[in-house]
């Protein structure tokens, strides 16, 4: 098969979907790639390390789309890149299109064969999704803890405290991979802690990897309020796979907040969980609501592409090797998990949470 590898184009997105390991391993399964010019140089790997792994490098994305016939991407294409898909070709990626009225529609106008990283499925557990809410649960507290300095229009507030100090509070809601991410950063910062979820089962095992050191809390909308109302850095983790993130904190709540509070809303590329947010990008963070700061990259692990890319790469290889070797509909016959991976195919929706989103 025919594979390209082109730059991203999102917004301070330094990421590059597979690294030259991947790239040799697609290469000696028989596999020619293509990767655009320069790709990698935001997560530090250099043309001439692809070359060395078998790649040809193309000048331009145009000559990378129109030459293959899967493009292996970290990020949703952007406008810039719609009149690039064609039917016949697939497209595996990172796609939220729950959370993107107007990339579904590109997509479906395309004819493209599109598979999300994010609704590939193995044991009920996210795979593709798992490193990057890793990468993303553990930047919350590292960006949210900068958020919170004053000169960044934050209280003021050092997370870990100091003798005779109270610490910073940490609200964390959703005891997923980036729920726990977020506690265990935001533990090791001494940070008061505590994790919100609606699983109870969930909570008593998180209690367990802790020791205590988090306060697990039954999650409700009376408990949310209770909680986010008294925190200093409120981190939104929740995930239902492929649809809409629930709006967990109303604005209401928001506006009973402390002055200068923070709020990482990690699920703003599925929307969002906090009422008022909207996404943001690296170059311009973060905007206020009544008197608190709304964090909402939606592309958080991008700005730290050398621990990123290769984790990505890492966790989509098997697949990205399965769709070569196999073509899509064998390799998804053969792997259930894959299939949930199918988001849209031949302008039809084919995964139900994204055709509900959009009604």
């Amino acid at each position: 098969m025919l594979v390209g590898i082109p730059k991203e184009v999102k917004n301070n997105e330094f990421r590059v979907s597979t690294t030259p390991a991947g790239v040799h391993a697609l290469v000696v399964a028989g596999h020619t790639v293509f990767v655009e010019k320069s790709a990698g140089v935001g997560s530090a790997i250099t043309d001439s390390e692809y070359v060395k792994a078998g790649a040809t490098i193309l000048d331009t994305a145009d000559e990378v789309w129109a030459k293959a016939e899967m493009i292996i991407k970290v990020k949703e294409p952007v406008a810039q890149e719609y009149h690039r898909m064609r039917r016949g070709q697939i497209l595996f990626t990172y796609l939220h299109l729950a959370a993107s009225r107007e990339c579904t529609d590109a997509i479906i106008k395309s004819g493209i064969t599109a598979i999300a990283y994010e609704t590939v499925e193995v044991n009920r557990t996210l795979p593709l999704l798992a490193p990057m809410s890793e990468v993303a649960g553990r930047m919350s507290i590292q960006v949210g803890a900068a958020a919170l300095q004053a000169p960044n229009g934050g209280r003021g507030v050092l997370l870990g405290g100091v003798p005779g100090v109270a610490p910073g509070k940490v609200v964390v809601l959703g005891g997923g991979s980036v729920g726990v991410s977020a506690a265990s950063m935001a533990v090791g910062l001494r940070a008061d802690v505590v994790l919100m979820d609606i699983n109870l089962k969930r909570l008593a095992e998180i209690d367990d990897i802790f020791q205590g050191r988090v306060k697990t809390i039954a999650s409700s909308p009376y408990a949310i309020e209770e909680y986010v109302t008294q925190a200093d850095l409120v981190i939104g983790g929740v995930l239902i796979p492929g649809a809409a993130a629930p709006k967990l904190v109303t604005d209401a709540m928001v506006a009973k907040m402390k002055p200068g509070s923070v709020l990482v809303d990690v699920a703003i590329d599925q929307g969002g969980c906090f009422e008022g947010s909207h996404a943001t990008t690296h170059a311009d963070p973060t905007f206020k609501v009544h008197n608190s700061l709304y964090y909402c990259v939606a592309n958080m692990p991008g700005a730290v592409p050398a621990t990123s890319t290769a984790a990505l790469s890492n966790a989509t290889l098997k697949y990205s090797l399965a769709l070569a070797n196999k073509g899509w509909e064998q390799a998804m016959s053969d792997d259930a998990g894959l299939a949930a991976g199918l988001n849209v195919h031949d302008g039809k929706i084919k995964y139900a949470a994204v055709a509900a989103a959009h009604g």
